[in-house]
């Protein structure tokens, strides 16, 4: 049977529980294990695809289409595989299945209540990811912090869960902080004592405590987590602050933890797979060159809203020999200071994707500043309709070009809301999401890219390239280069007689893997990497 880790967290949020579970499902992977992953999210959204992303970072999309919470990239990342809707479960949807369940009498008339309607539903959500997955164990992280209101269904579920499958089925992992004082020079083991409390006094006991620090712990401090916490020494872990997140599952494998959790879990494991995981660390921090790689965008003061194409841009550097040092810069400064200022030390630019009239026409100058002095530019999904806006106004000189989604009646609407999307009422889950094929050119730069003819990517958008401007733009230098089976809708445009001026109507950051970078994002490191040693 399908065996469950749980991870919660207590202390404070963003302590580093979505690095934990990805780091545990790829050490258990390397161990031979069928592994997936689920994010339960507690807060009442349906899901995060209409929240800023000054909430809660960037908007993952999985291969179905599923607007997910960032974390799901990490999994994805770290474990190498491909999640669905299945893997994010928020208190929204749940909440509302129990509604319609509700309405639609399945219930037959008894009073709807947390336990046992609610707690049902998480459960069987839980379970339904282990029957569809069909995996060895499958690792669930607890969004929030213990002693959350909103958290409470959850952590009820997964306490009946325990129950309901055995305990040595079950593992419980609780990741905390421990905080410094620096009056007098102390790590302190309270808060830890505390949420372990108040963890145990819903009815769940951890079996392993990861704590967090930025400082070294001694032993003594461990013992005392063990012996106040209840849990065995070799279960409390310190995760120190490293410089790499991808050192976390070396951390964690150097602390004997996997082999804790699977000897609880009585798994039986195939011999160690090969990984170079280690090396691949190791190159991380003996890069020889730098490249500075400008991302002009809407959200870049808080840069987890991009934490894709960081983590993309970064695997590109690695496999290029190079360190990559990310400028974040917000487009509404573009237009406050000019190119020149902001730009003109940059290396590369990648202009991604975002929502909305603010700071485009920043964007719009950055993409015409890329091109007309031979910088190196990726644009991605909004990034490439800036490109397009760019080359008709400044190139073609079509001064009115524009999306319809900043300028609804603009007398050349370059970029337009696609057909399908004209009578859709509800901003939710209703855009143009998950994966979709493109044809590429034959004999193009793109194919020798990518090196085969037809690709899978992920996509987030309404709108698209409008069609009726192809011809000209082409005239332009703005090339179609790849687009839908049918040839409707354009993928991939590429400006002519410039080093790399390429842009995709998809997200490529979303499968960019550290040990297998993107073909786009390493062919645009390569390239900024030669251009910049010619200089």
């Amino acid at each position: 049977m399908t065996k469950y880790v749980f991870v919660t967290g207590g202390v404070v949020s963003s302590v580093g529980k979505g690095i934990t579970v990805a780091s545990l499902g790829r050490l258990l992977k390397h161990k031979g294990l069928d592994v997936s992953v689920m994010k339960l999210d507690p807060y009442l959204n349906v899901d995060p695809g209409t929240m800023s992303p000054y909430q809660h970072g960037e908007v993952f999309v999985t291969k179905d289409g599923c607007e997910t919470d960032l974390d799901l990239g990490h999994y994805e990342r770290f474990i190498d595989l491909e999640l669905t809707a299945s893997s994010n479960v928020t208190a929204g949807q749940i909440y509302s299945s129990v509604i319609q369940k509700e309405r639609r009498g399945d219930y037959l008339g008894g009073t709807i209540q947390v336990v046992p309607q609610v707690t049902d539903e998480i459960k069987n959500h839980i379970k339904d990811l282990a029957q569809e997955s069909q995996a060895d164990v499958v690792v669930v992280e607890v969004g929030g912090t213990v002693g959350d209101i909103e958290g409470l269904p959850f952590l009820e579920a997964i306490r009946q869960i325990r129950h309901e499958v055995g305990r040595e089925n079950v593992y419980n992992i609780h990741v905390t902080l421990l905080p410094f004082i620096q009056a007098t020079g102390e790590i302190k083991t309270k808060p830890t004592q505390h949420s372990v409390k108040e963890l145990r006094s819903i009815g769940i006991q951890p079996d392993a405590i990861i704590a967090r620090s930025d400082f070294d712990v001694s032993n003594g401090i461990l013992d005392k987590l063990a012996l106040f916490c209840d849990v065995q020494k070799d279960s409390v872990v310190v995760l120190p602050t490293v410089k790499s997140i991808y050192e976390v599952p070396l951390v964690l494998k150097n602390s004997g933890i996997d082999s804790v959790l699977t000897k609880h879990l009585q798994l039986q494991l195939e011999p160690s797979l090969v990984d170079d995981w280690g090396d691949m660390v190791t190159r991380m921090h003996t890069l020889k060159n730098t490249l500075s790689i400008g991302v002009v965008g809407k959200y870049t003061d808080l840069p987890d809203a991009y934490i894709s194409v960081k983590e993309a841009l970064n695997h590109a550097g690695v496999y290029n020999n190079t360190n990559i040092e990310i400028v974040w810069i917000q487009s509404e400064e573009i237009e406050k200071l000019g190119c020149e200022s902001l730009l003109s030390n940059l290396d590369g630019i990648v202009v991604p994707g975002g929502f909305g009239p603010r700071g485009i026409e920043g964007m719009i100058k950055t993409a015409q500043y890329a091109r007309t002095n031979n910088i190196p530019y990726l644009g991605l999904c909004l990034g490439m309709q800036m490109m397009v806006i760019d080359v008709a106004r400044n190139v073609l000189g079509l001064d009115s070009a524009n999306s319809t989604e900043f300028e609804k009646d603009t007398s050349n609407p370059v970029i337009c809301l696609m057909e399908e999307q004209k009578n859709v009422v509800n901003k939710g889950g209703t855009m143009r999401l998950g994966n979709y094929p493109c044809e590429l050119t034959p004999d193009s730069y793109l194919n020798e890219i990518y090196g085969i003819n037809s690709i899978n990517e992920r996509h987030r958008h309404r709108y698209e390239f409008n069609n009726k401007y192809r011809d000209i733009l082409a005239e332009g230098g703005l090339m179609a280069q790849g687009t839908s089976p049918d040839g409707e809708l354009v993928e991939i445009c590429q400006l002519d007689q410039h080093p790399f001026m390429i842009g995709v109507q998809f997200h490529p950051e979303f499968l960019s893997r550290p040990q297998r970078p993107h073909p786009l994002f390493r062919e645009f490191i390569g390239i900024t990497k030669n251009c910049n040693l010619k200089a």
